[in-house]
């Protein structure tokens, strides 16, 4: 019998960053060609130049894009994770009145100008849902004849030892059916969906003296590790990790401490014991070994493959910031089986 083997998916990868998106393209096994890959950010373009060539990546604005370009480029399925902080509480929430959403708003105008696109999956933080863009995305995409399915998923709820809440709208043209079916957020993976559940000691690097660089500092382990949240290699979740991580100590992600969970729960009990002998808790506090994450450890924690990379000239502080900006591969490549 003679099987016509079907097209690669024509894929327009807008806000592309480090190319989480396509990363997710890959995990979930499809057959797709990046036609152009959109982003404002020059360090996110090395980074994604250098894990996959600069053929198709550029360094552009959004806001010139025309549909006629996207049609002539035969694009069917566009992916897309555009800026989160017109939707965060230290983006000030101002919504479409943050000229970051205007990007973000033009591509909606555009919706019913590209009669090739038929798939579209948009990632942006919790929250948006609650956003006038949100509806105004919902409105453009019912007036250009597409259906959708949203969620709000985490990576923990797959296995994944992070959390990471973030909101997915998946949009298909002409009534295509969803493998996911409901009226509401999908907020539950459907069974069958996860991976195994990892530890975070099985995605960490043990060289010790190559990690002395990652250690807290003194006044780090005395004014803010109470409030970290620090993992063992037991542990089974971290704190979503933010652009500002290692740059402010609180709510920016977790730290790692490679000691199992009893010794350091009993190491620190003594060290909290012995407020008023400061030398002696500042030696209890750094026999915990306490560190950040490396950047490496942080792209295995969002799923990212073993040969992702940086360029020898991006700084620790600009990987920190793009991988807090990017997006979790494994929860985007489950959702990309609606594709």
């Amino acid at each position: 019998m003679d099987i016509t083997k079907s097209e690669p998916h024509r894929v327009l990868e807008l806000f592309s960053g480090i190319g989480g998106m396509r990363m997710a393209l890959e995990q979930a096994g499809k057959e797709f060609e990046i036609v152009s890959a959109i982003d404002v950010n020059p360090i996110a373009n090395e980074v994604y130049k250098h894990n996959f060539g600069a053929k198709m990546v550029r360094n552009g604005n959004i806001l010139s894009l025309t549909a006629e370009k996207v049609t002539k480029l035969k694009v069917d399925t566009i992916v897309m994770s555009p800026p989160c902080q017109p939707f965060t509480r230290n983006g000030k929430f101002n919504d479409i009145n943050d000229r970051r959403s205007d990007p973000f708003l033009h591509i909606c105008e555009l919706l019913d100008q590209m009669p090739l696109v038929k798939f579209i999956l948009m990632e942006n933080v919790k929250g948006f849902e609650n956003s006038q863009a949100c509806e105004m995305y919902k409105t453009r995409l019912r007036e250009a004849g597409f259906h959708y399915q949203q969620y709000i998923l985490s990576p923990h709820q797959f296995g994944v030892p992070n959390t990471r809440h973030r909101y997915y709208c998946i949009a298909k043209r002409n009534g295509a059916d969803f493998k996911w079916k409901s009226e509401e957020i999908i907020t539950t993976p459907q069974a069958g969906c996860g991976a195994k559940q990892t530890l975070v000691g099985t995605i960490v690097d043990t060289q010790q003296d190559a990690l002395e660089s990652y250690g807290l500092k003194s006044a780090t382990l005395l004014k803010h590790l109470p409030l970290m949240d620090v993992c063992t290699p037991e542990s089974i979740n971290s704190m979503c990790f933010t652009k500002a991580y290692t740059h402010y100590a609180e709510g920016t992600g977790s730290v790692y401490c490679p000691l199992p969970r009893q010794e350091f729960d009993k190491t620190y009990a003594l060290a909290m014991c012995a407020e008023e002998d400061e030398d002696r808790k500042l030696a209890l506090l750094r026999e915990l070994r306490v560190r950040y994450f490396t950047p490496k450890e942080v792209a295995r924690l969002m799923s990212f493959p073993e040969h992702f990379s940086f360029p020898e000239t991006v700084t620790n502080k600009q990987r920190y910031r793009v991988l807090g900006n990017s997006i979790n591969v494994f929860v985007v490549s489950v959702l990309l089986h609606e594709l």
